[in-house]
């Protein structure tokens, strides 16, 4: 993960929403200035909109400045979920930008599905599942929605499209911890 600093959220926020912004004709300023924004880093950008999902892309693993970094998965969130239709301009001042700035992948040892569940910690560790060709992977903030390890496992399985009973020797499993910074809601006046 890169380096968190005392103004990271002050940093990440603005350029994420300017980002965005920019492609609709909105400006919004932001900082770029930061020598850390260059080191490597990985990210994840949720929006939301009435307390819902509305776009969310990111990357696990480091592989370019976490500036550009932030600003593709920006517009990747905005623009390209395919989930959603392109967020629109009338959008753009109601939505809350969440960012997940990502540790360092670990990969777990298992012999079974339970030695597996055994090792994962609610709400702290993000997972990545693959199988093959199939892969998924849920933030640690969507444990909140699930009761307990073998639920949280069980829909990471469908996501990656295979039954929630799937199980073989080959599954893979990598954990992650993330550093969340979020935009307050905007305030209906």
């Amino acid at each position: 993960m890169a380096p968190l600093h005392t103004e990271a959220a002050d940093t990440l926020l603005p350029i994420a929403r300017a980002a965005i912004g920019a492609q609709l004709g909105k400006a919004h300023p932001a900082d770029e200035s930061a020598a850390w924004l260059r080191e490597p880093g990985a990210s994840f950008i949720t929006l939301n909109l009435d307390h819902k999902l509305r776009g969310c892309i990111g990357s696990l693993r480091a592989h370019r400045p976490l500036l550009d970094d932030i600003k593709a998965n920006a517009l990747a969130a905005a623009f390209k979920d395919p989930r959603f239709k392109p967020l629109s301009a009338i959008e753009y001042d109601s939505i809350v930008v969440e960012i997940s700035l990502l540790s360092d992948l670990t990969p777990l040892s298992f012999s079974d599905e339970g030695t597996a569940l055994a090792q994962l910690q609610p709400h702290v560790h993000g997972v990545i599942f693959e199988y093959g060709h199939h892969r998924s992977t849920y933030l640690p903030q969507v444990w909140e929605s699930f009761a307990d390890p073998a639920m949280f496992l069980a829909t990471l399985k469908q996501k990656a499209g295979l039954p929630p009973n799937f199980w073989e020797p080959g599954v893979k499993l990598h954990t992650y911890t993330v550093a969340k910074f979020s935009e307050s809601p905007p305030q209906l006046g």
